[in-house]
């Protein structure tokens, strides 16, 4: 493989496969706010949160990690203004103490809290402004969880990058992925240059998996599944990715590795490609070969619609998850480009209604439709260019699907947003 193409997608996968602790959106509230109390020095008396419509929709029914079931984006931000250590970034809730988190509800009621909906065309916008007496901080991350764009206090702009999209804050530009050199990728991959973030990511998210099915998180999908549509290794694959979702949605303090800024992708394109190496015996180097497999091609799946959008984020990374598996039964581009066309013409339109337990059921059947769309080409089966949304040649279905969700679905996610508001 081209060795500036391949170091590029090495890049991209040291920048997706990070460490994050609760649902990615409350996280970055309370990071924008942990940040706003240090540059204010002193505990505010008021806080205003300005959110784009899109972290209103992905904060309002999340438990925030480490509060003791806490949820919404004023817990989120009085989270990170008592405990958050804003140099953890996307683990600034992963250490609080029983004491800090009596602190929390206490600093709920006595400080004032407003949350309002901001106007503005990027998809992923907070800014948390705390008030103590005259002095005024100001933080805001936009366009994705840590860009941090701009630091104010008292009205003077003290720091930040003044970049509004992944583009311009430093990220590897992701249009240099495409599912042929993906899979060239895997198969020339040394192993060593990715080691460290997916032996991460193997562990984190089995452990938050096993998390969700010893006890009872949420609406218990995972657990449900298996206790009633038994111990095959397509039914655990959907399970154990839907049971790190119940524990992830419902307060466990469990770190997960995340990708496309997601944590339930994360689960999601790992999960079930780990579970089927471990039924298929796979080398522990075809695994990690198969990951950043799953890994890139959520990623390349998600680039065209956006971190943030009506469409939901497991479409992508059940498809990831069923190439991955597909490369564990030994697929190369043909098997996986067929498969990621024939689960991308079942799920493409779920909706994405927010961060919640039912993530985890969504999960479960975009899991599904991406094994099955590896079972259907492997029993001669397929969708084809002209069925739907489909058109010949898997980059374009890809095309095709981004731009139903990013532009077609745009009035949905408008509509979304306005139904999950209304009573707020």
């Amino acid at each position: 493989m081209n060795k500036t193409l391949y170091n590029e997608y090495v890049r991209i996968l040291n920048e997706e496969l990070l460490p994050a602790t609760g649902c990615t959106e409350p996280i970055a509230v309370a990071y924008a706010a942990a940040l706003s109390r240090e540059t204010l020095g002193k505990l505010p008396e008021r806080v205003k949160v300005l959110v784009s419509g899109n972290i209103l929709k992905n904060v309002k029914s999340v438990i925030v990690p480490n509060t003791g079931g806490l949820k919404g984006i004023a817990s989120a931000a009085a989270a990170g203004i008592i405990a958050g250590n804003p140099n953890n970034k996307l683990k600034v809730l992963a250490f609080l103490t029983d004491s800090e988190r009596k602190k929390i509800s206490e600093f709920l009621n006595t400080a004032t809290f407003s949350v309002e909906q901001s106007r503005t065309d990027c998809a992923f916008d907070i800014t948390v402004s705390a008030f103590h007496a005259s002095d005024c901080a100001s933080v805001r991350i936009a366009g994705h969880h840590t860009n941090v764009v701009s630091i104010e206090k008292n009205g003077v702009r003290i720091g930040g990058e003044n970049n509004t999209t992944e583009s311009d804050a430093g990220f590897t530009d992701r249009s240099v992925l495409n599912v042929k050199n993906i899979v060239e990728f895997a198969d020339s991959l040394n192993i060593a240059d990715v080691q460290d973030v997916i032996e991460k990511q193997i562990a984190c998210n089995t452990a938050i998996a096993r998390e969700g099915l010893k006890n009872d998180y949420g609406a218990r999908v995972g657990k449900i599944l298996l206790a009633t549509r038994g111990n095959s290794v397509f039914n655990r694959a959907k399970a154990f990715a839907a049971a790190g979702s119940d524990a992830r949605m419902n307060g466990c303090n469990l770190p997960v590795v995340i990708v496309s800024g997601s944590g339930n992708q994360g689960l999601t394109a790992s999960l079930p490609v780990i579970i089927y190496a471990e039924e298929l015996c796979s080398s522990r180097d075809n695994l990690i070969r198969a990951l950043a497999l799953s890994n890139l091609i959520t990623v390349h799946l998600k680039t065209g619609i956006g971190r943030l959008s009506a469409y939901c984020g497991a479409v992508s990374a059940g498809a990831g998850a069923g190439a991955g598996v597909c490369y564990l039964h030994g697929g190369k581009y043909d098997e996986i480009a067929h498969t990621l066309v024939n689960a991308l013409a079942v799920t493409s339109g779920l909706i994405c209604d927010g961060a919640k337990s039912s993530c985890a059921a969504k999960i479960a059947a975009s899991v599904d439709a991406g094994i099955m769309g590896m079972q259907m080409y492997e029993s001669g089966s397929q969708f084809f260019g002209g069925d739907g949304i489909l058109e010949r040649g898997v980059e374009n279905t890809i095309e095709n699907v981004c731009d139903l969700a990013r532009v077609g679905m745009k009035e949905t996610d408008e509509e979304i947003i306005r139904l999950m508001i209304k009573n707020i």
